[in-house]
């Protein structure tokens, strides 16, 4: 039988945690207010659907060459991560953003192929909890919205968050930008952990 509270767990506990979406999520939508963030958080979306298609397409073949795949992602997204880190951190208390480009769809959806929670997100799902029990393309194509809708829920909470405390992060920038570049070290390290 199908573990659906064990899976549903999974899901909400990994895609509702502090990562690189939902920290940019936050961050962009606590500058430049919910709506201007909007089309970076459809970005991350489509990017999302599109990795947890790719992911599903692919999982048993990704899930046997992870051993020798997981450190390059590691190493890779440690990397951006740390970098993102290091741009949160030296960013403005401005509201308004200097470059609105920063918040597009297109590195919204571009910072899904980079994010390697995600894709340990989706094979994990994928082998632990659903291959086991079904298989044919239509329940496959069901999970992967299913597991993209998820993911694009909590990028959009915390858009609301970081819309909700606007006014605070104005007033306490530099704290705020300092926690979110932490979260977003504390993510990094984790991953070799």
């Amino acid at each position: 039988m199908f573990p659906v509270s064990e899976f549903l767990i999974y899901c909400f506990v990994t895609t509702y945690t502090p990562g690189t979406n939902n920290l940019l999520s936050m961050s962009y939508a606590a500058r430049l207010g919910f709506r201007r963030s909007y089309r970076f958080n459809l970005g991350i979306a489509a990017g999302f659907l599109i990795v947890m298609a790719v992911c599903t397409l692919f999982s048993s073949t990704l899930y046997t060459l992870l051993p020798r795949v997981k450190m390059v992602m590691q190493i890779l997204g440690a990397a951006y991560m740390l970098y993102l880190a290091w741009k949160v951190w030296r960013s403005g208390s401005h509201l308004e953003a200097e470059d609105t480009r920063e918040a597009g769809f297109l590195s919204g959806m571009l910072l899904q192929f980079m994010n390697p929670k995600i894709f340990i997100y989706a094979i994990t799902a994928m082998s632990l909890y659903i291959l086991p029990f079904y298989r044919s393309a239509a329940a496959l194509a069901g999970f992967t919205l299913l597991l993209a809708a998820i993911g694009a829920s909590g990028t959009f909470a915390w858009a609301l968050c970081g819309t909700a405390l606007c006014r605070f992060t104005a007033r306490h920038a530099r704290a705020v930008n300092l926690a979110m570049a932490l979260l977003l070290v504390y993510c990094t390290v984790s991953l070799f952990l």
